[in-house]
């Protein structure tokens, strides 16, 4: 029999820590969140074991924690991802992301000619959901944008 051996990862004193984030959008997270611009001390594994998902990624990240604005972004490109808020190494709370009704100001219109993308106007979707993938319709213009072509401001 073969053994395995667990790899250890150093606890964070404080921080965040973005659980259950499926594997093959790990790093359009560490994208969006700016967080190889970040100064902290950063973990994260990919295609680890998950029950969920079959395969996950996790990022810990020290001393950091996030906007609405930053979860919704997560939410838009992981919905089943989990947020774990550490202080003093123990988790004083979890969040599971949800994909909001309505989108505002975090998405750009993939419609060239759509009011938003030239004049000083925000961004405003409807959220809608097309075969367990997320789609957002543009509010102004109507335009559907699919998961694979969002582009987050």
């Amino acid at each position: 029999m073969e053994k395995f051996k667990k790899m250890k990862v150093s606890a964070i004193k404080n921080g965040t820590v973005i659980d259950h984030i499926s594997a093959k959008d790990l790093f359009k997270i560490v994208e969006i969140l700016n967080l190889e611009k970040v100064d902290n001390p950063i973990t994260f594994g990919t295609n680890l074991e998950s029950k969920k998902l079959g395969k996950k990624g996790v990022i810990k990240i020290s001393d950091k924690f996030f906007l609405d604005k930053d979860l919704d972004k997560i939410a838009i490109i992981s919905p089943k991802a989990r947020l774990n808020f550490i202080r003093d190494y123990k988790v004083f709370g979890k969040k599971d992301l949800k994909i909001p009704n309505e989108i505002y100001g975090i998405v750009k219109c993939v419609n060239p000619k759509c009011i938003t993308n030239f004049e000083k106007i925000t961004q405003k979707f409807e959220v809608l959901k097309k075969d367990g993938e997320v789609a957002l319709k543009c509010k102004y213009c109507g335009k559907i944008t699919h998961k694979k072509n969002i582009i987050l401001t």
